[in-house]
């Protein structure tokens, strides 16, 4: 009893360490490009710094600070999860086709992007886009859904506390991204919202995609699911918006922009992420990590 009161005590220590150092290092890698000049936003060593702490940090921790390995989730268990995997490629396309089909009946979305470059051409960039954020993503979901999901449930924290509490996180470590990592015409090429207001989206945005990535590791135990779903999410938003093949011709960008924020997007997430919490606790299908 006394061992498993000193490994919650040594974990709780551990996850405070994980939280400040991941959510101040944006701040610290700000202040880095500031210092070196840095013109190239995209190539600076502040962003280098900001992307691979957290993994560094858990990495670190699991190794030299007691937290061990065993619940990382490296194995994929393709086998018994095929059903998971399949949502993580779907649920995606599915939900922004929709978004987008609805939009697009009602004036609110235009299409200029396919009708100059047609499918084909989005198809290819959205490939491109997928190899080069499955690389990034796994800097991101070996942190997040790797280390601080599985350890917030070790110190008996519950599942959707714990998909929130991570997903704040999550959102305050990307707020130094936002404001002052990422050059403005990436970010005005991304979304014509306001800061303030893209930046109230996106921390409710992060916290109810929490929610369903985080269920998918804990149904699966493997990181890999919410890693697909992460990166098929980010191939076809990054393109659709930044490619320019959708466009909001009105005022309806916050309600059916598909990249990460649109209000109809939170409300799809947080049901199919209920839903699928609903489920592996009504199957009592989640098993530990591996």
């Amino acid at each position: 009893m006394e061992a498993q009161r000193q490994r919650k005590r040594h974990t709780v220590r551990n996850v405070a360490i994980f939280t400040i150092l991941t959510v101040g290092v944006g701040w610290v890698a700000i202040w880095l490009n500031g210092m070196t000049g840095s013109t190239d936003p995209q190539q600076s060593p502040g962003m280098l710094l900001w992307l691979v702490t957290p993994l560094v940090v858990s990495l670190l921790l699991r190794a030299f600070a007691g937290d061990g390995w065993r619940d990382l989730g490296i194995r994929p268990a393709f086998k018994s999860n095929l059903g998971w995997y399949a949502l993580s490629i779907l649920v995606y396309p599915i939900c922004i086709s929709l978004i987008l089909a609805i939009g697009g009946a009602i004036g609110a979305v235009s299409f200029p992007g396919f009708a100059s470059g047609g499918m084909g051409l989005f198809l290819q960039l959205v490939a491109v886009s997928f190899v080069t954020n499955l690389f990034k993503n796994i800097f991101e979901e070996f942190a997040w859904r790797g280390y601080l999901t599985p350890k917030l449930r070790l110190i008996g924290v519950h599942d959707l506390a714990n998909h929130a509490i991570v997903g704040l996180i999550w959102a305050a470590w990307h707020l130094p991204y936002w404001v002052g990592l990422l050059d403005q015409a990436t970010m005005q090429g991304f979304t014509g919202l306001s800061l303030p207001v893209f930046i109230l989206l996106g921390v409710l945005a992060l916290v109810t995609y929490a929610v369903l990535y985080g269920e998918l590791t804990l149904v699966t135990g493997s990181i890999w699911p919410p890693l697909l779903l992460h990166t098929v999410g980010n191939a076809l938003t990054l393109t659709l918006l930044l490619e320019g093949f959708v466009g909001f011709p009105g005022s309806g960008e916050a309600i059916f922009t598909p990249g990460m924020g649109g209000i109809l997007g939170i409300v799809l997430f947080t049901l199919i992420g209920l839903g699928v919490y609903r489920r592996r606790r009504m199957t009592s299908s989640d098993r530990p990590s591996t």
